[in-house]
């Protein structure tokens, strides 16, 4: 795997400059003697309860490459390397900066992604198809994130001591459906026929996301997961709305010209082959 969306330019929000790594100096076993990348950890993150403190705070004793407490710094990678310094390597390869960047954790932070499906269907509530291809296409839910503006799927952060399912149906609900600004009782109707539409995913992706995020020093690894409401049974009854980190929110349908943020289209394009659908 070459990383190429968390080498681009300036880090995300920032004039922060990466320093420039060509594709044939990613990796750290190649020398790269004149590699001085500029250093990042955002002020907003410094002293949050949830982020870890900087690698020089003497009470800071991380377990690396262990569940450590509540904190899961395994990586689906394999072990990662810690320099002599005290710093996690990126497993991937050089991005252009060190430092923590806007990430909670130092090496890896684990994020959960829901890839929500449907079959796009005909007024009359047969499948459409498409044309060249004559197969069926997948539709799936995407928000637009409020911060780059890029669509994505509704994923977030796996919270400490937090199960990956308990974050796909968190993640969904405040991002697609705006759980955190719902009544009661629409709040609760919504959480019965999440939990039930929840509980059986296919696993299609686990590892490493090539993040704008992503830095030498921390980087995001995910857990993506389909849910396919194929008679469109559960979906049919709930509107979907944008909240918390989302602006908007919408149906897509799949195909190869999608533009999504981090590594979402080929999270897509997985998801599409395991349903024999247009692409």
């Amino acid at each position: 795997m070459i990383h190429k969306k968390c080498r681009q330019g300036f880090y995300p929000h920032t004039n922060i400059k990466r320093f420039e790594v060509p594709e044939n100096k990613v990796s750290w076993n190649v020398e790269y003697p004149e590699y001085k990348p500029n250093k990042y950890t955002a002020p907003s993150i410094k002293d949050k309860p949830w982020a870890d403190p900087e690698i020089e705070n003497t009470s800071f004793i991380p377990k690396w490459n262990a569940i450590d407490g509540k904190v899961n710094r395994k990586s689906f990678m394999g072990d990662y390397i810690i320099t002599k310094d005290g710093y996690p390597l990126n497993p991937v390869g050089r991005t252009g900066i060190i430092g923590r960047g806007v990430l909670g954790r130092w090496g890896p932070n684990h994020a959960a992604d829901p890839i929500v499906t449907r079959w796009k269907r005909n007024k009359d509530g047969t499948l459409e198809t498409d044309k060249s291809t004559k197969k069926p296409i997948l539709q799936f839910v995407a928000v637009q994130r409020r911060d780059c503006k890029e669509w994505a799927i509704p994923g977030g952060m796996v919270d400490p001591g937090e199960t990956v399912s308990t974050t796909l149906k968190r993640e969904f609900m405040e991002e697609a459906m705006n759980l955190l600004e719902s009544n009661n009782a629409k709040r609760s109707e919504m959480e019965t026929s999440i939990n039930q539409f929840f509980q059986n995913g296919t696993e299609i992706y686990k590892g490493y996301v090539d993040d704008p995020r992503n830095t030498d020093n921390a980087w995001i690894e995910t857990i993506a997961l389909n849910f396919h409401d194929g008679d469109n049974n559960t979906f049919g009854e709930l509107t979907l709305t944008a909240g918390d980190d989302a602006c908007n929110v919408r149906w897509i349908d799949a195909n190869a010209k999608l533009n999504l943020y981090a590594s979402h289209a080929e999270f897509i394009k997985e998801t599409v082959h395991k349903h024999n659908a247009h692409w």
